[in-house]
């Protein structure tokens, strides 16, 4: 994988098969402490302390699609190569966490990507789970939690085209407002919070 972004979608995709209901996804970017910092939290089924301690080899998935599983185990990697690191906390019944930190500005760090789209398709392909998106740099943050916007559909399938629209610009310009600030080093009062 060449973006991160793409690792945080596998991860997302491996929590909606193990049947979570409510997913939450933050990256923080901590420019200061010169550390990028992303995990994935679900509600799924979770994993045994045996699962979780092989989770990390490429040779050892859940899949019945294909024998390898080599999403975390090159996540971990990526980490490890920036000077950072990947933790996995999973209890049967209640769920799993996945945390990965980089320092920010090592050379071989992959890029973010991009994370508005990751995140519409994220909740575009799995509208019955609870999403909810936290993008953060320097103490400055952009929340999507997609509840809100479901009720307020009251049925209306977010796959409408309008829908769509909505969607993407909302959490576009939300991340951009974000990264604006980041730039400028100023507070954009458009902020979405």
């Amino acid at each position: 994988m060449r973006e991160l972004a793409l690792h945080l979608l596998d991860i997302a995709e491996n929590s909606i098969g193990a049947k979570a209901k409510n997913i939450v996804i933050r990256v923080e970017k901590d420019t200061e402490a010169d550390r990028l910092r992303m995990s994935v939290l679900d509600d799924g089924v979770g994993m045994d302390p045996e699962m979780v301690a092989r989770v990390t080899d490429p040779f050892t998935t859940s899949r019945t699609t294909r024998k390898v599983g080599l999403g975390i185990p090159l996540l971990k990697a990526a980490a490890e190569a920036c000077n950072g690191w990947l933790e996995i906390q999973s209890t049967p019944g209640k769920g799993t966490s996945v945390k990965a930190e980089f320092q920010y500005s090592h050379i071989d760090r992959m890029p973010l990507g991009d994370l508005s789209e990751t995140y519409l398709s994220l909740v575009l392909g799995a509208p019955q789970i609870h999403w909810l998106l936290t993008y953060k740099v320097d103490g400055k943050e952009f929340v999507f939690d997609d509840e809100p916007i479901k009720k307020e559909l009251d049925g209306i399938s977010l796959t409408e085209p309008a829908v769509i629209n909505f969607l993407r610009e909302y959490i576009e310009v939300g991340i951009e407002n974000i990264q604006l600030e980041e730039d400028q080093g100023t507070i954009n009062p458009l902020t979405i919070s």
